[in-house]
């Protein structure tokens, strides 16, 4: 017993290094969680809802009593009089109290810009999952081709030793011979080509997982769908829940609030303002002064800028309309394309297993037929063809699978945390 622990430990001992090495395995919800926090197009997409909280905060302080002080010390004379000195201090504000509802559509605008921001950045976290998905697809993909393509190229060794001892048998022509090592050789650089491959998808995901440095890693999982649905939804109400068309709505709600905002120009602002403080010639001053009152102003006239305004801002107002209606159109396409695609995939993958299982079947066949020289190697080795063929489609159809029901998710609008 206590052999074969130690011999389990030792290959566990070569074994673990080779898939821990560097990056480290990971699964589908630990780069889920990595990328969240290192993505840089999440960070800049958070920036963004930060700025826009920032900015309706500034907007907002418009309609709050705007306090200042001042502090001031003189000291004058001229050559025939004496010195004379000043010394005042004092506390003022302003309160606006009407400006034609100009403060309160802007804040509105504020609002509205904000909440655009948010969904921006729903939307970016989609676009962030898709990306994250389809490398992680990848990299599954990639890690599979590696052990296909050397199962294939040992196949190919294999069959070129059989062809050998049949040419050297007599029963078979150099032709074959030299198709067989060109077989063989096609293998092996698919092999190596393989191993390339890897890299870069490792290199993929690494970018959108937000690593800086390059470490070699593995991801778990297989290439089952996790979306069950089968029925079609409604396309056109499910356009309308998508965080691309909210941000839209909202863009526009903000312009519409900036028409009301440019329109408010036309009307008077009116202001109370009100001070206190004290003012002497000597420190401390000892002497109160203050003052209330209330203000307004109106242009009479700017040159037309007031109308100007106006009309610009109902143009971005008609704009912001046509892209909504434009983007809604947009969505419900996508939504129909990348469904159709969805159930393209989820079908192409039983059909390329049923055609692997058929290639299987008949490879085993063929092979025992030509080591008893009852089909002939160009029969055997276009059966041999399609079991490479085959291996590979039914691979390409699993890892496409995934990045197709990524797709429908990204145009459903999921975000990153989609399956928490």
């Amino acid at each position: 017993m206590i052999v074969r622990i130690a011999i389990i430990l030792i290959f566990l001992s070569s074994f673990i290094p080779n898939v821990f090495a560097g990056g480290g395995l990971l699964t589908w919800e630990q780069c889920v969680r990595e990328a969240a926090e290192n993505n840089p197009d999440l960070s800049v997409a958070w920036e963004n809802v930060n700025q826009a909280e920032e900015d309706k905060a500034i907007t907002r302080s418009s309609i709050l009593p705007q306090i200042s002080s001042d502090l001031s010390g003189r000291r004058s004379g001229a050559d025939d009089s004496a010195d004379t000195k000043s010394f005042s201090y004092g506390i003022s504000a302003r309160q606006l109290l009407f400006d034609g509802f100009k403060a309160s559509s802007n804040i509105k605008a504020a609002e509205a810009t904000l909440n655009a921001s948010q969904y921006g950045y729903a939307v970016a976290s989609s676009d962030v999952r898709f990306s994250l998905r389809s490398a992680f697809a990848g990299l599954l993909r990639a890690q599979e081709l590696v052990s296909i393509t050397r199962e294939i190229a040992s196949r190919r060794d294999q069959n070129l030793k059989l062809v050998k001892l049949r040419y050297e048998a007599g029963r078979e022509h150099e032709g074959s011979l030299l198709t067989a090592q060109a077989d063989l050789a096609q293998a092996r650089f698919e092999v190596d080509q393989a191993e390339r491959n890897l890299i870069l998808a490792q290199r993929e995901l690494l970018t959108d997982l937000g690593r800086q440095e390059f470490t070699p890693i593995k991801v778990a999982g297989d290439f089952e769908a996790v979306e069950t649905e089968q029925v079609k939804p409604d396309l056109e109400n499910l356009a309308q829940t998508t965080p691309f068309l909210k941000e839209l709505s909202s863009r526009k709600e903000a312009v519409r609030q900036g028409v009301k905002s440019a329109r408010a120009d036309f009307f008077p602002q009116i202001y109370l303002s009100g001070s206190m403080g004290r003012s002497a010639a000597v420190w401390p001053p000892e002497d109160d002064s203050w003052s209330a009152g209330v203000s307004l102003s109106f242009p009479l006239f700017e040159g037309g800028s007031r109308v100007a305004n106006v009309s610009r801002a109902e143009s971005r107002l008609e704009q912001a309309e046509a892209r909504e209606r434009g983007g809604r159109d947009t969505v419900i396409f996508t939504l129909e394309k990348t469904w159709t695609q969805y159930q393209d995939a989820i079908d192409r993958v039983s059909v390329q297993q049923r055609y692997l299982r058929a290639a299987e079947t008949r490879a085993k066949i063929a092979n025992a037929q030509y080591s008893n020289g009852l089909i002939s190697f160009n029969d055997w080795i276009i059966i041999e063809d399609n079991l490479v063929n085959r291996k590979k489609a039914f691979l390409d159809s699993r890892a496409n699978l995934l990045i197709a029901e990524a797709g429908w998710i990204q145009a459903k609008g999921g975000i990153l945390e989609y399956e928490e």
